[in-house]
């Protein structure tokens, strides 16, 4: 064999050793890209009542990292929760959007603290009767008053600080305390209209001609400017495949938790849902929620 065919067939040899050489590395460290397996949809998902937002920042954060995630998809179907689990959620998107799209597909409902979740990513599918809006703020306080009464019960408080223990279970609000909670209300619901007209580039003054706590359909939340689009959890996925850059029917990948271990997540959310109930029902503290609950549809 020539010397010229010899030293080709050596260097090719070299060459096909150094690429194996490469992708078994690639593997081995988990960074095998779009090079080995193609370009993925990350999908996570927000169902009932925003309580602990750690499971959601967790999935978030992963697909961030996840050099195999080119876009994701947030699936929210809540009325809402805890305001400061919802701004985390809020934060955590602006976050992962300037890297990756992250389209929202919104369920059956998206109100309250779940169109403000969702009110920062890339693009919002929602379906035309998918029940959103309730843009506000609201905290309920039990007056037993007359029931311990009623059956001889007596509170007896030792407290420092003429506000402290409002909210208390043997009596109504005074005049003072109620004010000071609807200050305090006023001022969670500013920062819910700001953050949604700055999500949604809507002038805030209009936000706020519709949030007014009212309910409105997907449809009408498309006319408001709140979604961009009509369409099911599957246009969400093209959608967000699209701006990813993928070519195809996607590949959904789902957090590890929410794939593999439903049942211990199942166990572990019902058990930690069942204390935060529990210490709320012992504390009694007045607790301020973007929270929907049901009532007059708004036209």
């Amino acid at each position: 064999m020539p010397r010229r065919n010899v030293a080709a067939a050596v260097g090719i040899s070299l060459l096909i050793v150094a690429l194996f050489g490469l992708g078994v590395a690639l593997v081995g460290t988990g960074e095998a890209t779009a090079w080995l397996e193609g370009k993925k949809v990350g999908v996570v998902e927000l169902s009932g009542t925003i309580e602990d937002p750690l499971p959601v920042l967790e999935a978030l954060r992963g697909f961030a990292r996840d050099s195999k995630i080119a876009a994701v998809v947030f699936r929210v179907d809540s009325p809402g929760g805890g305001v400061a689990a919802s701004q985390e959620i809020y934060r955590e998107i602006l976050r992962l959007k300037k890297t990756k799209p992250v389209v929202a597909s919104l369920g059956e409902v998206a109100a309250s603290g779940g169109l403000y979740v969702a009110s920062p990513c890339t693009k919002i599918v929602a379906n035309p009767g998918t029940l959103t809006g309730s843009i506000g703020v609201i905290t309920t306080l039990p007056d037993l008053s007359q029931l311990l009464q009623k059956i001889g019960v007596r509170l007896q408080v030792v407290k420092t600080g003429r506000l402290k223990a409002t909210g208390q279970i043997d009596r109504p609000l005074s005049p003072e305390e109620r004010a000071m909670l609807q200050n305090l209300s006023r001022e969670i619901y500013d920062q819910f209209v700001r953050d949604l007209a700055r999500a949604r580039g809507i002038p805030e003054v209009r936000v706020r001609s519709f949030a007014d706590g009212g309910v409105f359909s997907g449809a009408r939340a498309k006319e408001l400017g709140l979604v961009d689009q009509l369409g099911n959890y599957y246009d969400a996925v093209k959608l967000a495949a699209r701006l990813g850059g993928i070519q195809g029917r996607p590949e959904l990948v789902y957090p590890e938790d929410q794939e593999g271990n439903w049942l211990r997540r199942l166990v572990k959310d019902g058990a930690r849902t069942l204390a935060r109930a529990l210490a709320a029902q012992l504390a009694r503290a007045p607790r301020l929620q973007y929270l929907y609950r049901p009532g007059t549809l708004r036209p």
